[in-house]
């Protein structure tokens, strides 16, 4: 939590909250699923939490945004940046629903009125957003032939309507077919930190 409040110094006393339940929540359902890697759980706020809002470095989306999370897993970045802009709306799916079930019971235990979550594959997800984001779901073209459908044409933010994803290591390969739109940006440019090195943000308007 220290490191999160670094960044974001500006929280409200109720985001404060809600992002120091998000350890014991976790831990609780890690325990009977497994959402996060075990070994993985006592980095859940640089590893998950603080990733995921690393998003927030490229947007700052008005209020009434829709935001789908595609491949949310156990909510992220989904439940992190729905605790930041309480006022953007949030779809969060994924194929299994274990995971689901996970981030409905977060959600509902953090009081984010903000967040729906439906366990549904992205091929059958019929909605409209302004913004796709992921974290390491898939190689972007293949993001992009699923999502494209779901990119409103209404724009209303500051970028144009887009995918947003996370990813580590060596992303040439997959951005290449975009590399006249596709925009990457090194995270640890905005965080420091080892573990950050080597990882990025990208985004593709489309």
């Amino acid at each position: 939590m220290n490191k999160l409040e670094q960044y974001f110094p500006h929280l409200s006393e109720r985001q404060r909250e809600q992002f120091s339940s998000l350890y014991a929540l976790y831990g609780e359902w890690n325990q009977k699923i497994n959402v996060i890697s075990r070994k993985d759980i006592t980095h859940l706020y640089e590893h998950h939490v603080l990733h995921s809002l690393a998003i927030s470095f490229a947007l700052t989306p008005r209020p009434g945004t829709k935001i789908l999370d595609f491949g949310t897993g156990g909510g992220f970045p989904g439940i992190p940046l729905a605790i930041l802009w309480p006022e953007c709306d949030f779809h969060l799916i994924d194929g299994t629903g274990k995971k689901i079930m996970v981030v409905k019971e977060v959600a509902r235990s953090l009081g984010l009125e903000n967040v729906q979550a439906t366990q549904i594959r992205g091929e059958e997800e019929k909605g409209k957003y302004d913004f796709v984001v992921s974290r390491a779901v898939m190689p972007l073209p293949d993001l992009v032939r699923i999502v494209r459908k779901n990119i409103s044409s209404r724009q209303q933010n500051s970028i144009a309507n887009g995918i947003i994803c996370l990813k580590g290591g060596d992303v040439s390969n997959e951005t290449a077919p975009f590399k006249k739109s596709v925009e990457i940006s090194e995270i640890s440019e905005w965080i420091d930190g080892e573990w950050f090195k080597g990882k990025h943000l990208i985004y593709l308007p489309i």
